[in-house]
């Protein structure tokens, strides 16, 4: 199926253009016009962790770039199939350390996140949670009711977070009844989702999404998932000012990737784009070592620098918290810019 047929069939339907998204190394080389022999063992990559790339993501690459910063993000490569030390399938411990019922991760005190569904838009190659078991966290209805009266029964939950995969997988009715359900958490405050649907396929951003997320008596933030500002194009800005219009409150955490946005340039242009958006820059996270993912691996002194340099050319509030997650820790751990003498 060319891009030009799968964009004709899904244009205005979230769930089409999610159906009809690239799932082959060859299919979405042939549709940049790029030789899938750059890189290497594609289809073994993909047969360890699943390429998917949308039509709406697909169309912000530039054709012929092999080097595209958005293509390298989900572009399966043969170099994920080489080991690298200290890479594992569990990086930040959550299934050793932060899975005490099927659906729920427990890291920090007075937050808890919900496992909504256990797949995503589009597969990211660095994604921390590319070997999770989603499996056995997969959740019925009955499931998620036991799964809410467990958080009900915690006592100092003031904050809940939707992920997964990605929690706008499920259907605008889903989602508005497990908010609603929330509501009956005894010390919630504040409901926090974790998406990239919005800026993978801004159609996502719904009516009934709005709807559904638009709750009296909660608080709604709302956390995009961005690295590079060449994702962040006018529909996403539209998708994003039909949240703000709501009252929910945009931020966006990024992963910093060699090849994709490790250079102050590259970081100043994501701060703009996602001002632009009416999204402010929240996290910049380190690399997770999650097996598959060391080619993007970026020192820590070089990250510190980027930061600091980052800093010297925006005003504050558009320079992420460059942070790491560490295993059995009681919160991220910030790292400080190294500033430009």
């Amino acid at each position: 199926m060319t891009v030009d047929v799968i964009a004709a069939a899904a244009v205005g339907d979230w769930q089409a253009q999610l159906r009809a998204a690239i799932t082959s190394p060859a299919q979405l080389a042939a549709a940049l016009a790029l030789d899938p022999a750059h890189f290497g063992d594609s289809a073994g990559a993909a047969a360890d962790f699943a390429l998917r790339v949308p039509q709406p993501f697909l169309a912000r690459m530039r054709r012929g770039d092999p080097d595209d910063p958005l293509l390298r993000q989900v572009m399966a490569a043969g170099v994920e199939l080489q080991a690298a030390p200290g890479f594992n399938d569990d990086p930040v411990g959550e299934v050793a350390e932060a899975n005490p019922r099927p659906g729920i991760v427990r890291k920090y005190a007075g937050r808890a996140l919900l496992l909504v569904a256990g797949g995503c838009a589009v597969n990211c190659r660095y994604c921390f949670r590319r070997h999770f078991p989603y499996g056995e966290n997969a959740l019925s209805r009955a499931e998620c009711d036991a799964a809410l009266t467990w958080l009900a029964d915690e006592d100092d939950i003031e904050e809940l977070i939707l992920s997964g995969g990605d929690p706008l997988l499920a259907g605008d009715r889903y989602l508005a009844e497990l908010v609603d359900a929330l509501h009956r958490l005894p010390r919630l405050k504040t409901l926090r989702v974790h998406t990239r649907l919005p800026v993978v396929i801004p159609d996502r951003v719904t009516a009934g999404l709005l709807d559904a997320l638009d709750r009296d008596g909660l608080r709604t933030v709302l956390v995009l998932h961005a690295n590079h500002g060449n994702e962040i194009d006018r529909a996403v800005q539209g998708a994003c000012e039909r949240l703000r219009g709501r009252g929910i409150t945009l931020l966006n955490q990024a992963v910093l990737l060699a090849g994709v946005n490790d250079s102050a340039d590259a970081l100043a242009g994501l701060s703009d784009a996602l001002w632009d958006a009416g999204v402010l820059p929240y996290y910049l996270h380190l690399l997770d070592p999650v097996r598959g993912a060391a080619h993007f691996a970026v020192p820590d002194d070089r990250a510190q620098r980027l930061v600091g340099e980052l800093a010297t050319r925006k005003p504050g509030y558009l320079v992420p918290r460059l942070v790491r997650e560490v295993p059995g820790a009681a919160s991220k751990r910030e790292l400080a810019p190294a500033y430009p003498a």
